[in-house]
């Protein structure tokens, strides 16, 4: 018998957040670990065992300090190496950006020496969960590996990037959670930890997954500690601040393109499509 389980009027802080993603992935704790290992498990499909946070200094608790390369990258399994990552808002080009990502990972490896060979490169996975729609299909969760796609064969390479877009989870949602799949679990979990009407899917999600019982663990004593929750608010805020701070300076750069433009008699509709702005915008400047 499982013992975590979510309470109506507990107010979780959410694990979507990348800094509590982080928080609660990067700890140097039984849980913490084991709740990252059943979660790259998931993912990946095949299990992972002596999992080490190889991208996380200084260490987690010191939350104000925090540098991290990527939101976690880890080494398990006797050498293959992940980068897992919790995305808000994709960039238009992040499948460029996951791609050399991985194939930085993956070319980090160490093969020099002369007893050693191409065989020695292990695996590499750039994972990403996506809180918000990218593909133009239903799909939950993609794997890409390289593959002939003219006569579907796949190339046996030892890199992949799985994507997961949690914005698609209702989906899989609605099923028994008998049915669902780890993978499927765990992104339901992130989903609608935060909500309490989804409170009995999520506690009876965690009877099914250990490892989804550990990160609760760990997401619980985040959400419950006032003063690590106030760090982690603060640096969400700053993060918010930074980012509107740059949407704002890019805004009035196409502003004052779209200005010049108009001055010049070219159409709104023309202005709209090299600037990117919304015709109503244009229309007021």
């Amino acid at each position: 018998m499982n013992k975590i389980k979510f309470s109506y009027d507990d107010d979780i802080i959410d694990p979507c957040r990348d800094n509590v993603f982080k928080s609660v992935f990067t700890r140097d704790t039984r849980p913490s670990r084991g709740a990252l290992k059943q979660m790259l498990s998931a993912y990946i499909g095949q299990p992972v065992e002596l999992v080490t946070v190889t991208a996380n200094e200084p260490p987690p608790a010191s939350l104000r300090d925090r540098q991290i390369r990527f939101d976690i990258a880890v080494k398990f399994n006797n050498g293959q190496l992940g980068n897992v990552e919790m995305t808000t808002n994709p960039d238009i080009d992040e499948i460029l950006r996951l791609e050399f990502h991985v194939c930085k990972l993956f070319t980090s490896q160490d093969i020099r020496g002369m007893d050693k060979t191409y065989r020695d490169l292990h695996n590499t996975y750039q994972i990403s969960l996506l809180n918000a729609p990218f593909f133009k299909d239903d799909e939950l969760i993609h794997r890409f590996e390289y593959y002939d796609r003219e006569h579907n064969l796949s190339l046996g390479g030892k890199t992949s990037i799985i994507t997961v877009e949690l914005s698609k989870v209702e989906q899989v949602a609605s099923k028994p959670v008998t049915e669902m799949s780890s993978a499927e679990r765990w992104s339901v979990f992130f989903r609608h930890v935060t909500e309490s009407e989804k409170r009995d899917l999520v506690n009876e999600i965690l009877e099914h997954e250990e490892g989804i019982e550990m990160a609760s663990e760990v997401l619980l004593t985040v959400s419950r500690d006032e003063v690590e929750r106030a760090i982690l608010d603060h640096e969400y805020k700053n993060a918010l601040d930074m980012q509107s701070l740059l949407v704002g300076a890019k805004r009035e750069g196409k502003e004052e393109t779209a200005r010049n433009l108009k001055a010049q008699g070219y159409p709104s509709e023309k202005i709209s499509t090299a600037t990117g702005l919304p015709l109503e915008t244009i229309e007021k400047l």
